[in-house]
């Protein structure tokens, strides 16, 4: 007791910061607890959260559902058209994120589907093509809905290719559109003649090489092929440098096999050089097999999906079937391009936050310090950001490692309980869209996954644990 009352107070603050500035102001020492009530202090869903925390079932369903994740075995196995896709139509575009209206629709996605209206031929002019859009005549719907994933807008139509990506061990499919390159481009609504030819020639010239050297290989592993890209400075989403050019090596010799024109060999050889996130949407692919693979496990609160279409984030997960669970999309805190600003920009926007569901993306920013220059921060925020994820997550990958951190496996397979517990929000490394269609991308930076849907969630996982 003598020591307590002769000596200096040292105390552990919880709560406002203010108690722990009167104690140091008084020669005491404190250190201040950053502590937040569960749930951002939502009753219902912090008693809901309550009954998950360690719940057996819970607890059983999400070692299940992981194991599922960690053993999927994506393979690239070749190219085909959302004709050949069960269950679509003629007149359907598939777009990012959730379902959404076309009047609800944010600028970016109403430009893409104006300019995947023209490139199918359903309307002479970007007029007559927004009439189209508005009228009824076309259905939309989620990628997600339909196996596949689209980068930005996300707008996938009939006539486009898409990779196929199979994973060896549950046989599921899953699909996505190829790259365009960067700049004024259809996923950020962009939809000039430069880039409908684009598309023109990837259709008729870039898918069908690539898709016959793929035939010749018989496919291409990519989980080797994502850790050592991760090994040589991507996160596979925003940067991909590294696994593009290994991708192109894989392909090369096939290329050269099958391509019957010099010319075109030529083009494409240029094309997949020139573009250095050729590979962002065979990541994105394949981070959809592998979580497909987990899903659909009753009980379970691991995350399959996170999408955002520009105006609503949402969520799905592995115990809770289709059902999305949304809040408003955030702003993306990033780097702009020379004569613009936030003003200027969309919200956060596409399926390509599938790889930070995976485990990629932000969660694996520390093995990509020199994506900092991109989309802000520093080195040293990019390692913060790939341990602090480790604290809402069932576990650490067995395949993609961060030579950063001593070669430990990124953090992955979020966890909805976990993220409504602590608090924190998973971080999302994205490019930014022009809020107004025919731009483009205007910038890059971070964003977070609304903690609201992640509480709907945990609230809809116990209401069914109790039914």
């Amino acid at each position: 007791m003598a020591r307590l009352v002769d000596g200096k107070p040292g105390v552990l603050n919880v709560g406002l910061a203010q108690f722990a500035e009167a104690v140091v102001a008084a020669g005491g020492a404190a250190l201040q607890i950053d502590w937040a009530p569960p749930a951002a202090g939502d009753r219902a869903a912090a008693m809901a959260l309550a009954r998950l925390v360690g719940a057996p079932r819970v607890e059983e369903a999400n070692r299940t559902a992981f194991a599922a994740f960690l053993a999927a075995s994506p393979v690239l196995r070749g190219v085909c058209t959302v004709r050949e896709l069960p269950g679509l139509d003629r007149r359907v575009l598939l777009h990012a994120g959730p379902p959404i209206e076309w009047v609800r629709m944010c600028g970016p996605m109403q430009g893409a589907i104006v300019g995947a209206i023209l490139y199918e031929g359903w309307a002479r002019d970007a007029e007559a093509a927004r009439a189209l859009a508005a009228s009824g005549a076309i259905r939309f719907a989620p990628a997600h809905h339909h196996a596949a994933v689209g980068p930005m807008a996300g707008i996938i139509s009939p006539s486009m290719p898409l990779w196929v990506i199979e994973d060896k061990v549950s046989g599921r499919r899953a699909y996505s559109n190829f790259n365009e390159g960067l700049g004024k481009a259809l996923r950020f609504g962009a939809y000039g003649s430069d880039v409908l030819e684009r598309l023109k020639w990837i259709g008729i010239v870039l898918a069908p090489a690539v898709g016959a050297a793929l035939d010749a290989l018989g496919g291409v592993e990519l989980k080797p092929l994502m850790a050592q890209a991760l090994t040589m400075g991507d996160e596979v989403h925003n940067r991909n440098a590294a696994a593009s050019a290994l991708l192109l090596r894989r392909l090369a010799g096939a290329l050269a096999r099958t391509t019957s024109s010099s010319q075109g060999l030529a083009e494409v050889l240029d094309f997949v050089a020139g573009n250095e996130h050729f590979f962002l949407n065979v990541s994105m692919a394949a981070c959809k097999a592998m979580l497909d693979a987990a899903h659909g496990v009753p009980g379970s609160s691991l995350v399959t999906a996170m999408a955002r279409n520009g105006v609503e984030f949402g969520i799905r997960v592995s115990g809770l079937g289709e059902r999305w669970f949304t809040a408003p999309a955030a702003s993306v805190d990033g780097l702009y391009f020379a004569g613009y600003s936030a003003a200027d920009a969309a919200r956060d926007l596409g399926d390509s936050a599938i790889t930070e569901t995976a485990g990629l993306g932000g969660f694996a920013m520390a093995a990509a310090p020199a994506i900092v220059k991109f989309v802000g921060g520093t080195p040293e925020d990019a390692i913060d950001n790939s341990l602090r994820m480790r604290q809402i997550t069932l576990g650490e990958s067995n395949v993609f490692q961060l030579p950063a951190l001593d070669f430990r496996g990124t953090a992955c397979g979020i966890d909805a309980r976990r993220v409504v517990d602590t608090g924190i929000e998973p971080v999302i490394n994205t490019g930014i869209a022009h809020r107004e269609p025919g731009i483009g991308q205007i910038g890059a930076g971070l964003t977070r996954a609304p903690l609201a849907c992640f509480a709907q969630a945990v609230l809809a996982l116990d209401e069914l644990g109790r039914a």
